[in-house]
């Protein structure tokens, strides 16, 4: 779920899964004998991906309302 209340915690969260399950991916082939549902794993990468994109439309977005209100009152 991403979270709109605080764009840029929310975008540091999904950055931070991002690596985590790229970490996942890239152990899949070690000798650890430990086993990674790939599958699972480019879900989780996805679901990932889409949070960190609506957060950074939200901070946009943010940015922009910024801007035209400083053009409005300068």
């Amino acid at each position: 779920m991403v979270d709109f209340s605080n764009p840029l915690a929310a975008l540091g969260r999904a950055s931070s899964t991002v690596d985590k399950v790229a970490a996942r991916v890239a152990q899949a082939g070690s000798a650890s004998g430990d086993t990674v549902d790939l599958s699972a794993e480019a879900v989780t990468l996805m679901v990932a991906r889409q949070n960190f994109d609506s957060n950074i439309r939200v901070i946009q977005t943010a940015d922009e309302m910024t801007e035209s209100l400083l053009n409005l009152l300068g």
